[in-house]
């Protein structure tokens, strides 16, 4: 059940969809078949970025399900121990998790999904959204119903309301969930202009050859009725485009010890900045510096950051 009602939150942004625990193995590898040793941090991509967001003093509800076990009281502890508003999740089937590889660059990893996709209307109500000002929701967590169903709806709701929707296109491959099958989710919330986040690993997942190259990737995404679209390209940085402005924004100089999460990092960074009224491009580098914090640590970042570094207009 509900652990409060939403009438009770007042946050700038409602973040809804995945959290998991991340199973990262203690070792680099490229191949989870040799890894032995792991260690549990806290994950999802909505849950991660919640909580750098709540690390920039943004407020925040996460809007969740988890399960009724040890590790979901883990991952709502994590949560909250950081500022996130997490009385939204409920508890039901086990905690799911995800098994991925350390790594320097894109990482091997392997999904298992029970509690995430639960998701219920009952948990998004208008009294809690129209008193946010960004709804931010993933690809994952749209790829299996009824969590689909659910953000889908809250999503549309939210541009009835007059506020402004994100989305962190992150596809990745699943047996169970065809590619036509997301592409029509992620079409869905594009024609909501929503505001985008996209990795050239998970746009060349999900639309094949329209990601050809970035320019490419990016007017797929502009012409499908997105706002704006950052696409993050590692250590070759980012690029922003919106209206009729192409921008190119350079990583941070890191050394990575492990990427999962970065781009959880940048996209809070950039919305943090975007929620105080930074121009696109400022907001990117925002961004690249809170992503190359994280990229220094592995698993989340530390509880303190210094917000005023990251969010200063270069």
């Amino acid at each position: 059940m509900l652990e409060s009602t939403p009438e009770a939150a007042a946050p700038l942004v409602v973040v809804a969809g995945e959290v998991l625990a991340d199973l990262i193995t203690s070792e680099p590898t490229d191949d989870l078949g040799g890894a032995a040793v792991f260690e549990r941090h806290a994950g999802g991509s909505p849950a991660n970025l919640a909580s750098n967001l709540a690390r920039l003093g943004v407020p925040v509800a996460l809007v969740a399900s988890v399960g009724d076990d040890g590790l979901g009281q883990f991952l709502t502890a994590a949560a909250e121990r950081v500022g996130v508003d997490a009385r939204f999740a409920v508890r039901d089937e086990p905690t799911s998790l995800v098994a991925v590889a350390r790594s320097a660059g894109t990482p091997d990893f392997v999904a298992y999904r029970t509690a995430d996709r639960l998701l219920w209307p009952s948990q998004l109500p208008d009294a809690l959204l129209r008193r946010a000002r960004l709804f931010h929701t993933s690809g994952f967590a749209l790829s299996r119903e009824p969590a689909r169903a659910t953000l889908l709806d809250a999503a549309a709701r939210t541009r009835a309301l007059g506020l402004a929707v994100s989305i962190d296109v992150n596809f990745a491959p699943d047996t169970d969930v065809r590619r036509a099958h997301q592409q029509d989710a992620a079409r869905r919330v594009l024609a909501l202009s929503p505001l985008v986040k996209c990795s050239r690993d998970d746009l060349t997942r999900l639309w094949g050859r329209d990601a050809a190259s970035d320019d490419a990737a990016v007017g797929h995404l502009l012409g499908l009725g997105a706002s704006l679209v950052c696409l993050t390209r590692g250590a070759d940085g980012a690029l922003v485009a919106w209206d009729d402005d192409l921008v190119e924004v350079p990583a941070e100089p890191v050394e990575a010890a492990d990427v999962t999460g970065a781009g959880d990092a940048f996209w809070a960074g950039f919305l943090a900045a975007w929620l105080a009224g930074q121009d696109p491009s400022d907001c990117a580098r925002a961004g690249a510096r809170m992503a190359a914090r994280k990229l220094t640590h592995v698993g989340p970042l530390p509880d303190a950051v210094d917000a005023a570094a990251v969010l200063g207009a270069a």
